[in-house]
């Protein structure tokens, strides 16, 4: 454990490292020590510091009752030894006069007499120092709001004062006069009061987030459902967790209750469980517990009182039971204040909060629309009723009878005749028929375990789909239908091997890793297990007579889907021919016995096989041709997938109209079948690539989170979370932070997502994108605790390199920020260490450009050395591109370079040394021509060389000369826009001269 203090300056230290923590148990208890270690130096200075550390942790904290006790400590101090108090601790004490008054209208216990008493004092001090009285009329409004008597008086004498130094900031007393209106009915007023605060032109600790947890339902009422929406998901997070502003996060809860986001109301309930035992301010307690009883009154009401909710410790609750206790312990502490303060002002507040009516029947709150449906655990995540589900018939033996035959077909409506047999055969007291034409048992058994195994197998789980698929074949065995056994364990070699080959073994593990290329002459361990498997269905085949023609097609189709697959994995232009060939084999038999979704399916991997082979005309003629068969002679269900392959194809043949047109008619024809069947989750993310080309993000964004939503309710969750990734990052493109965040927060939040299930890498690329979001939001704090968590992680991946370094890369500018520019050094130091092993040469040399101009905008001449040493190693990273014949995808690195060598002279006061580098930038960027696209940069370069010359070298006439030159070349070219700051700065020199 550590050692206490041994010395002010330790002491000193450990109170500044304190105040960087978050408020909380942690900062507190911290600060406790340190007040028993200073008070063991013979200093009072070391204990006056303590102590108003102490008070800032409790006041924070939540901890109303002991802030008081460590302020009667520090006034007795100033009492006894003023001369200890210079000008700024002096004005500190004051100050906390309103701390204590708040903290003692928070505790039901203290008297109304005593909380009088207090603000007497407060004034008789005030006025005994000279000091205005404002302040104090200000704790005196608060507390008739509080008590709920005579408030347009105090605010009167209160609101119409002069501020002074000990005022609240500009920020919290505009919320105070806020609030005021509001509670007289004056919405409006009140947001007009407000809008200084909501636009972020004032701002405190605590302002805006408390100012816009107040206004979101005066912003609804108002109609201003955008800005209300923008303002939840920006103010929630500056108080979320936070037990000080528990009230604040009650009051989003509530927001939620009334907008039709119940369940994301108990999402961030469960962010928040730990309020219901941090929070010691009863007064906070109230006004969370209300927000939450909200919220529990409102899922109640819906029918899911049933549902786990988070709660208070010790127990685990539902709704209803939480509802229950929350009701009991809020109404009761409304009484003790009423008691009190001898009104009923909290119980009526209280009563007009839970008697509100929804405001709005459902808000799109964020990326991630949940439903009350989706959150019980375990319970599939039902989808709208996109279609009207078959009708199933209800006797057991009819019903067995349409499963069997909708399969044969293929046809889409079986997976609903399987999914009500699983219920029922699994039901109590369940007894098969006793009919030859259903068979026994152990058929019906086998074909719900085939089912399950095709979902799984969609899902990717191919592991659990051969396990299935072997099993089914032995109960068909026994069942004595030999040739659905066949089919069975034909599937059972195809999902074998698509399982993936182990390329690393566990961390400790000791074992060796099976590499991508285990089979026999190198030959990659997949292309090898699918050859494999192809032979071994051949065999199958020979040796399974008696397959009726639906499964012999179905086998045929299994072999080529093999030798697809192979292909796919390959990119050998060998392996095309074999795949044609059993395409054709495949094709032929159905075309002979007229087995109709196995025509299209034969077609449908002659385009696709085209298509991987590189031949785009052919696989589009391939495609035209499936889609006049089926638009002619179905089936109807294969339009939508057949439309998406035209689609893909047109996306790779840069037709973006067109994918767009195909996939806009697959998703209208999708709608006629269950979602999982035509694949609708990969038309909505084709069509968001598709929408991205044709510069329409918005509804590419629509589209990606429709194609998540689509995956989470087939249980494919890893496709749901890179989905919901993708739309992160297009959202934060887009400048939407909030709506980034606030989807991120509700992925990570996931059970699974927390533990790393899905995939540690996309975990982490989650995580990452959440930084940079934080970053963009200028949450610099814990934009930076994130990057610096994932660079400590990513130091770790050895397969991953490259990644590990665009982390530390972002990690570095974050510390140069802010002005620790020695930890960034060092985090430069590992990304270029990780690019020598998996170059990232742009990512590389942008942060390393911007480390260097960071360091030395901030520290001038004194950070020269520092800064060239960043442009140094973009040096070398510039040069290493080049000899790997990399382009980059924005600037020339070396051009990017030399202007950046400009700059950072510049911040310098080099001028000369800036001047050349321009120069040398100039010649590297060439002169522009009609279509470049380097025309802006060019243009900025001219200009920063014509500051350095005309301004700071006083050699107005090149510089002049240079800017005409550079303007009428601009203009020849038709490059007007780029002319203007060119323009400014020429009549800036000539009015100078």
């Amino acid at each position: 454990m550590p050692t206490a203090p041994q010395t002010t300056d330790e002491l000193y230290e450990a109170l500044q490292a304190n105040q960087r923590r978050p408020y909380g148990r942690t900062r507190t208890v911290k600060a406790e020590e340190l007040v028993d270690a200073a008070e063991r130096f013979e200093e009072t200075l070391p204990l006056v510091r303590a102590l108003l550390e102490l008070q800032e942790a409790y006041t924070y904290g939540s901890e109303p009752r002991k802030s008081p006790v460590a302020f009667a400590r520090l006034l007795t101090l100033f009492d006894e030894q003023p001369d200890v108090f210079e000008e700024n601790l002096r004005h500190l004490v004051f100050w906390r006069f309103k701390w204590v008054a708040a903290a003692l209208r928070a505790l039901p216990e203290i008297p109304l007499t005593s909380l009088r008493q207090w603000l007497t004092e407060m004034r008789e001090r005030y006025e005994k120092a000279g000091l205005g009285l404002q302040p104090y009329y200000g704790q005196a409004y608060r507390l008739a709001a509080h008590v709920g008597e005579d408030e347009a008086l105090a605010f009167e004498l209160w609101a119409g004062r002069t501020r002074t130094r000990l005022s609240d900031c500009e920020a919290c007393e505009i919320g105070e006069r806020a609030l005021y209106h509001l509670a007289a009915g004056d919405d409006e007023r009140a947001l007009g009061t407000w809008e200084p605060v909501l636009a972020g032109k004032e701002s405190c600790q605590e302002e805006p987030a408390r100012s816009i947890a107040h206004a979101l339902l005066p912003l609804l009422r108002a109609g201003h459902t955008d800005r209300a929406r923008e303002s939840h998901l920006a103010g929630y997070r500056g108080c979320r967790r936070n037990p000080s502003m528990s009230g604040e996060v009650g009051r989003h809860l509530e927001f939620c209750a009334l907008t039709g986001n119940e369940a994301r109301g108990l999402e961030l309930l469960a962010e928040n469980r730990n309020l219901f035992d941090e929070v010691d301010s009863p007064l906070e307690l109230l006004d969370f517990l209300t927000g939450v009883e909200v919220l529990l009154r409102r899922v109640e009401q819906l029918g899911h009182g049933e549902l786990p909710a988070a709660g208070f410790p010790g127990r685990t609750w539902t709704v209803s039971g939480l509802r229950a206790e929350v009701h009991g312990r809020a109404d009761d502490l409304a009484a003790r204040f009423d008691a009190r303060n001898g009104t009923t002002a909290h119980t009526e507040s209280r009563s007009t909060r839970l008697d509100r009516a929804p405001l709005l029947e459902a808000l799109e709150l964020t990326l991630r629309t949940r439903h009350l449906d989706e959150v019980a655990p375990g319970a599939p995540v039902v989808a709208p009723a996109a279609r009207t589900a078959p009708d199933l018939p209800e006797p057991l033996p009819e019903l067995i009878a349409r499963a069997r035959a909708l399969d044969e077909r293929g046809h889409p409506d079986a997976r609903a005749c399987w999914t009500e047999l699983r219920t029922r055969v699994t039901a109590r007291g369940y007894t098969h028929p006793d009919d030859p034409a259903v068979g026994p048992l152990a058929r019906l058994r086998a074909d719900l375990l085939a089912d399950e195994a095709s979902r799984l197998g969609e899902r990717d789980d191919f592991t659990g789909a051969a396990a299935l698929y072997e099993e089914a074949a032995g109960l068909y065995d026994d069942a004595g239908t030999p040739a659905h056994a066949a089919l069975a364990r034909a599937h059972a070699l195809l999902a074998t091997a698509e399982i993936p080959p182990r390329t690393s073994a566990p961390a400790g593990s000791g074992t060796t890793p099976r590499g991508p290329a285990d089979g026999p002459d190198d030959t990659p361990a997949e292309v090898a297990a699918l050859t494999a498997a192809h032979a071994a269905m051949v065999r199958l085949h020979a040796e399974s007579p008696g397959l009726a023609p639906y499964q012999e097609a179905r086998l045929l189709r299994l072999r080529a889907t093999a030798l697809g697959l192979r292909l796919q994995a390959s990119g050998s232009d060998g392996h095309v021919a074999a795949v044609l060939d059993e395409v054709g084999l495949l094709h032929d038999f159905a075309t002979r016995h007229d087995v109709t979704g196995q025509i299209a399916g034969a077609l449908i991997l002659r385009a696709s096989t085209f298509a991987l082979s590189g031949d785009l005309p052919a696989a589009v003629a391939e495609t035209d041709a499936l889609l006049d068969r089926l638009n002619a002679h179905g089936p109807a269900w294969h339009l939508p997938r057949a439309l998406g392959l035209r689609a893909r194809l047109r996306l790779g043949a840069q037709d973006a109209e067109g994918a767009h047109a195909d996939l806009g008619e697959a998703l209208r024809l999708a709608a006629d079948w269950p979602a999982d069947a035509v694949d609708t989750a990969r038309l909505h993310g084709d069509l968001a690539e598709a929408c991205l080309r044709l510069g329409r993000p918005d509804e590419a964004l629509r589209h990606l989170t429709r194609s998540a939503e689509l995956n989470l309710r087939r249980g494919d969750r890893f496709d749901a979370y890179c989905a919901y990734s993708n739309a992160a990052t297009l959202s934060l493109d887009l400048g939407r932070v909030e709506d980034c965040i606030a989807l991120l927060d509700s992925l990570l939040a996931e059970p699974d997502v927390a533990a790393g299930e899905p995939n540690d890498r996309l975990v982490a690329q989650l995580r990452l994108t959440r930084a940079r979001a934080l970053r963009a939001g200028e949450d610099l704090k814990a934009a930076t605790a994130e990057f610096l968590a994932l660079a400590a992680e990513s130091a770790g991946w050895d397969d991953d390199p490259g990644s590990h370094a665009v982390i530390a890369a972002e990690t570095a500018v974050l510390l140069a920020e802010a002005d620790e520019f020695d930890r960034a050094r060092e985090a430069a130091d590992q990304a270029l260490a990780a690019h020598a092993r998996d170059p990232r040469h742009e990512a590389l040399s942008n942060c390393l450009r911007e480390l260097a101009r960071l360091q030395a905008r901030q520290q001038g001449a004194d950070g020269l050395a520092g800064a060239l040493a960043f442009l140094a190693d973009a040096g070398r990273v510039a040069d290493g591109a080049r000899t790997a014949g990399y382009e980059a995808h924005g600037r020339s690195l070396d051009s990017a370079l030399a202007y950046e060598y400009g700059r950072v002279h510049a911040y310098a006061d080099a001028y000369e040394e800036a001047l050349a580098a321009l120069e040398k930038a100039l010649a590297l960027l060439g002169e522009p021509g009609p279509d470049s696209d380097r025309a802006g940069e060019w243009a900025e370069c001219v200009r920063f060389a014509a500051a350095m010359e005309g301004i700071y070298l006083e050699r107005p006439a090149p510089a002049l000369a240079r800017l005409d030159a550079a303007v009428s070349r601009l203009t020849a070219l038709g490059h007007t826009d780029e002319t203007e700051p060119l323009t400014s700065l020429a009549d800036r020199l000539r009015d100078e001269e």
